[in-house]
């Protein structure tokens, strides 16, 4: 391939690339935009989230499902070992905050969660699918499920033996399993196994509706989390926030790719998908958890803002390095 050549097709590579990101970002930064010179009460946003929690979102993750082969969906060594990617890098947060907070056991959990906990709900399907195509809905849904399974397991557990939660472990433990088997997202997922089981299909007109709601699941989630972020201005800056970001932007992703090029014999799409989950910038979620423990909430607002910013550079360069074939799948072989 002559200079020239080569030159153009770098170029169309940026120009597809940025193309792929720019919306996900430009919703997120138009929805701070919004929130930050927009002076609107906040109460204003349960309704949003109650929209994407209990209705938007489910469709999403339903219409992911229902059509994926039953063998998809029960790659156990996959959930193995993405799943373990995902506890390491809580270890590690852990570990700093605990370092940082000098023992403070619970903000030392928030910030476990914020080096581990991707935006998996809210921007990874919508982002993941327009990158890689249909193939790689499968372990976007895997690693959503069992991350969610791991982190909201972890964290009442982990919070009850720091005495934030002011019950015995075993009431912590039945809480923890009736949330998790009644949560909107996790139903969505029994019902798209059971529709992929049976080989369901549904009314033209239910069929409509649940494309719609998911189809509006990305633009609704990516607006809200620039909404909050704006009316949540960081005040100072964590010391411990710089190596939490790495952990979560960087490490993360790293450590996903190479345990499953280690471990296991995965397709191309499969590791690609799971790589960028990891990259994704820090969860909305974490926000919610610290207000809900009532621990460390300027520090997630912190998490959440830097970490979204920094993930501009850091998503695209990964995304640039999977698109241009930069990044082998295998990396050992």
């Amino acid at each position: 391939m002559d200079e020239p050549t080569e030159c153009s097709a770098r170029m169309a590579d940026l120009a597809n690339l940025f193309n792929l990101v720019a919306p996900f970002f430009g919703l997120i930064v138009l929805g701070f935009a919004v929130g930050r010179y927009k002076q609107l009460p906040e109460e204003g946003l349960a309704w949003m989230q109650f929209f994407l929690i209990y209705v938007a979102l489910p469709c999403l993750f339903y219409r992911l499902i229902a059509d994926k082969p039953l063998s998809d969906l029960t790659n156990w060594a996959f959930v193995g070992v993405t799943t373990t990617a995902t506890f390491i890098a809580f270890v590690l947060s852990f570990a700093l905050g605990y370092r940082y907070t000098r023992g403070n056991m619970p903000q030392a959990v928030m910030q476990g969660v914020a080096g581990s906990y991707s935006n998996i709900g809210y921007m990874g399907p919508p982002l993941i699918l327009a990158a890689l195509g249909p193939v790689a809905s499968a372990p976007v849904v895997l690693i959503f499920v069992f991350d969610n399974l791991l982190l909201f397991s972890l964290i009442p557990f982990l919070m009850a033996v720091a005495g934030v939660e002011k019950r015995s472990l075993a009431a912590t433990a039945g809480d923890v399993a009736w949330k998790v088997a009644t949560h909107p997202f996790n139903l969505a997922t029994v019902a798209g196994v059971l529709a992929a089981f049976t080989k369901l299909e549904l009314p033209t007109a239910i069929d409509k509706m649940t494309l719609w709601l998911s189809q509006a699941a990305a633009p609704c989630a990516l607006f809200l989390l620039g909404v909050t972020v704006a009316l949540r201005p960081m005040k100072r800056m964590p010391g411990e926030l710089p190596a939490l970001v790495f952990i979560k932007l960087v490490l993360h992703p790293l450590l996903v790719w190479v345990l499953l090029s280690a471990l296991g014999n995965f397709s191309d799409a499969w590791i690609y998908a799971a790589v960028i989950m990891a990259a994704l910038p820090p969860a909305l979620n974490i926000f919610v958890i610290s207000t809900q423990y009532r621990v460390g909430v300027e520090r997630a607002s912190a998490c959440i803002l830097v970490g979204t910013i920094v993930s501009t550079v850091t998503l695209t360069g990964f995304l640039w390095l999977v698109k241009t074939g930069r990044m082998p799948a295998d990396l050992f072989h």
